[in-house]
């Protein structure tokens, strides 16, 4: 068995992942268990940077809201603003903070600089504009959509006039007020203002469809694509908010699972546009169904990965990681009755795993699941070995101190923010930001430092 296990693993680097594959993917993801560690975003740059150089990819899109994401890549294909800018107002999640987005950013600027427009990479956000605290207001996409329509039509094709837009949307806390995300009464979404918005919403983006020649005749082609983005937008946030306001038991499971929707129309996106490298949690990338726990009730529902991959085929690969330790956080040695335990004999740091050939070494008696003592890690599932098209073991994640005070600030919101509602019962409407199955210290009981058992 220790034998089979060896002959999978090869050094991590883009060649051995893309011998994994039977083809260059339009869409390359490599998920993450845990979100936060600098030695895994290190390790995404330099695959990144692999595969612009061996492989042609010239896309990059992380776990951040996609409108926001556009300041980055104005940044980054243009200089547009400066970096301290860019690393404050481009990301959402907190992830400006981190060291090696800082320098993700700052790599693919100059690697921009002098280049001609087809060579030059480009970043984008592909989640949507969606916090733990609630979804943001639909205005920005709104009227983003409705100025670039106005701009490039006739003016009696619009299904409105940006008053009306401006009158119905109101005031902006009317969509942001973090009560909505533990009371559904709170919230605007299935106002009549709102139901309103979401007939202009889908007659703004049936006009840009419709004038689909003439726009892209007219304008530059990442400005229709800007634009199909706000319209992707727009819809996803107003459905969303009609969710958010909705009281049936079912409202968590849908939450989810737009966000994930959401998701999946960015990266469709993405891949119209050319090969592109993603990088996210693993329950948001991998093809098998994402389950959590949330207050102790169990949710289900199709990640952005499963969904893309149902459209792509063999155009999509997911690349899942895996890890040791997070001793900092409290991960010791994992068992070596699990996959992390039987992976953490091997010699290597890290390496890249054939994922479909170690489960069939694994044979019918797939090992135990891993326990996390930490809500936030999420071990790897072996049932979902097979789904995996390579696997990234990464032995040991030391501590190092990137964005502390905004990362410390973030969490303990959010923390905050989780006890009130474990406290409220019933309806524990979150946002996750690391969705996916993961054992916890009990069948029935969630770890104590989470007082739902949700992984945020």
């Amino acid at each position: 068995m220790a034998t089979d296990i060896k002959d999978t693993a090869h050094a991590v680097e883009a060649a051995a992942v893309m011998r994994l594959l039977p083809a260059r993917p339009r869409l390359l993801a490599l998920g993450e268990p845990t979100h936060g560690e600098d030695t895994l975003l290190d390790l995404r740059n330099e695959l990144f940077r692999q595969l612009v150089d061996q492989e042609g990819y010239r896309t990059i899109a992380i776990e951040s809201d996609c409108v926001m994401g556009l300041v980055v890549d104005d940044y980054v294909t243009s200089g547009t603003g400066t970096l301290e800018e860019v690393m404050e107002h481009g990301f959402s999640h907190s992830w400006g903070a981190f060291a090696a987005n800082r320098e993700l950013v700052r790599w693919m600027r100059a690697y921009n600089d002098g280049r001609p427009a087809p060579e030059r990479l480009r970043f984008a956000g592909f989640d949507g504009p969606l916090e733990i605290t609630g979804a943001a207001s639909p205005r920005q996409a709104l009227t983003a959509l409705h100025g670039y329509l106005s701009a490039r039509v006739d003016a009696g094709l619009l299904p409105c006039t940006e008053d009306t837009l401006d009158r119905l949307l109101g005031t902006d806390d009317r969509w942001t007020d973090p009560a909505a995300m533990m009371d559904p009464a709170q919230s605007v979404g299935q106002s009549a203002e709102a139901g309103r918005l979401r007939l202009l919403a889908d007659d703004l983006v049936a006009l840009l469809d419709t004038q689909t020649p003439h726009l892209i005749r007219a304008t530059p082609r990442d400005d229709w694509d800007r634009a199909r983005l706000y319209g992707r937008t727009a819809i996803g946030l107003l459905r969303y908010h009609y969710w958010m306001a909705h009281s049936s038991p079912s409202r968590m499971t849908r939450l989810v699972g737009l966000r994930d929707q959401m998701m999946a129309h960015n990266l469709l996106a993405l891949a119209e546009r050319g090969p592109t490298f993603i990088h996210a949690h693993n329950g948001h990338l991998q093809r098998a169904k994402s389950t959590t726990r949330m207050g102790g009730i169990p949710l289900e529902w199709w990640s952005a990965g499963a969904l893309v991959s149902a459209q792509l085929g063999e155009e999509y690969a997911f690349v899942a990681t895996a890890l040791g330790t997070i001793r900092h956080q409290g991960v010791d040695t994992p068992p070596p009755d699990t996959v992390e335990g039987l992976l953490y004999g091997l010699p290597e740091d890290r390496c890249v795993i054939d994922a479909p050939r170690l489960a069939t070494a694994l044979g019918d008696a797939p090992p135990a699941p891993r326990v996390s003592p930490w809500f936030g890690y999420s071990p790897l599932d072996p049932a979902h070995l097979a789904d995996s098209d390579g696997l990234v073991f990464v032995k040991d994640v030391p501590q190092i101190r990137s964005g502390s005070y905004v990362r410390g600030r973030s969490r303990s919101r959010r923390m905050g923010l989780i006890a009130r509602m474990s406290q409220q019962g019933a309806t524990r409407p979150v946002m996750i930001h690391m969705a996916g199955r993961y054992p916890t210290a009990s069948p029935s009981t969630p770890p104590s430092k989470d007082p739902t058992g949700t992984v945020l």
